[in-house]
């Protein structure tokens, strides 16, 4: 199951991507991101991409993390905004671990209304907290991960469900928010992710 990019004119879509470890988020962003023809634009890798090119922006955030600190909400957007004007992204793109909690919302808004911009729509992967645990217990045996005990996976889910609670809160009085089955097969939620999407006009399947 695929999807296609519906209209040229919608190829500009702003999309963010949310659920909890374990959700397939980051394969699903992929998917859609990929058949819209837009980044992923993902907290995670700008971090490991910066460091590895040892830009001012990577030498701030090596120093806050070999100090054992967390990196501030301003630093963390600040990066987000770098990425966002790239020239790649002026299509449009997938916002994957960012925002994380509401002072980055904020952030993001300031940044795109400066471009008279808004998101589009915010997808999110609805899994049980028992599915979630079963799937990245599974994939730290597949992939003998020791680091990922039930203590520290149980640790990621309640920060995830005290972070992200108060964002979806937001994005949902804006109306943008579609929740998604993340139980099934892989095709089976891309189509769940794509009937949504098309719902706002902006991919439908092929």
């Amino acid at each position: 199951m695929t999807l296609r990019q519906a209209q040229d004119d919608l190829a500009s879509a702003r999309l963010l991507i949310v659920g909890p470890q374990g959700s397939g988020k980051g394969t699903q962003g992929i998917r859609v991101a990929e058949a819209l023809n837009i980044p992923v634009v993902s907290t995670g890798d700008i971090f490991r991409a910066n460091i590895k090119e040892g830009t001012e922006l990577g030498q701030k955030v090596t120093a806050i993390l070999d100090a054992g600190d967390l990196v501030p909400d301003e630093l963390t957007s600040e990066i987000v905004r770098d990425r966002l004007s790239q020239d790649d992204a002026q299509g449009g793109f997938l916002l994957d671990g960012y925002p994380r909690n509401t002072a980055q919302v904020h952030h993001l808004d300031a940044f795109l209304g400066e471009h008279d911009a808004s998101l589009d729509a915010v997808i999110l992967l609805d899994v049980p907290r028992a599915e979630s645990i079963a799937r990245l217990s599974l994939r730290a045996v597949e992939q003998g991960r020791s680091d990922d005990t039930d203590e520290a996976i149980a640790h990621r889910l309640d920060i995830y469900e005290h972070e992200t609670a108060p964002i979806i809160s937001v994005y949902e009085e804006r109306g943008i928010v579609d929740r998604i089955d993340g139980v099934g097969s892989l095709d089976e939620i891309t189509a769940r992710i794509s009937a949504a999407l098309a719902a706002r006009g902006i991919a439908q399947l092929v």
